[in-house]
């Protein structure tokens, strides 16, 4: 879980330090919140989906996540959506 920064307090003393000083506080306030919301981005990237749908046919599923996964009533089978550069479909599962 991502632990955001806490936006920076400003002090009187502070503004007698100058903009610059100022700046410089939010600039690495700005920076270190990034670095955690991309560090949030690739863990929800690399978390794999849970999704296991019902369905009929798997095409009435309208938008499947890679690594969902679907039980095909029509074909009586599992089926994994498989999204890749190249791929984008869904493919029976052994």
């Amino acid at each position: 879980m991502a632990r955001y920064p806490d936006f920076p307090t400003i002090f009187p003393d502070d503004v007698k330090k100058g903009v610059d000083y100022i700046y410089r506080r939010f600039q690495r306030w700005g920076a270190a919140l990034t670095n955690e919301l991309d560090t949030r981005d690739i863990l929800v990237d690399a978390t794999p989906s849970t999704n296991i749908y019902a369905v009929v046919t798997v095409t009435s599923i309208k938008s499947p996540d890679k690594g969902d996964i679907a039980y095909s009533v029509s074909s009586g089978k599992f089926k994994g959506y498989v999204s890749t550069a190249g791929t984008q479909a869904w493919q029976d599962l052994n």
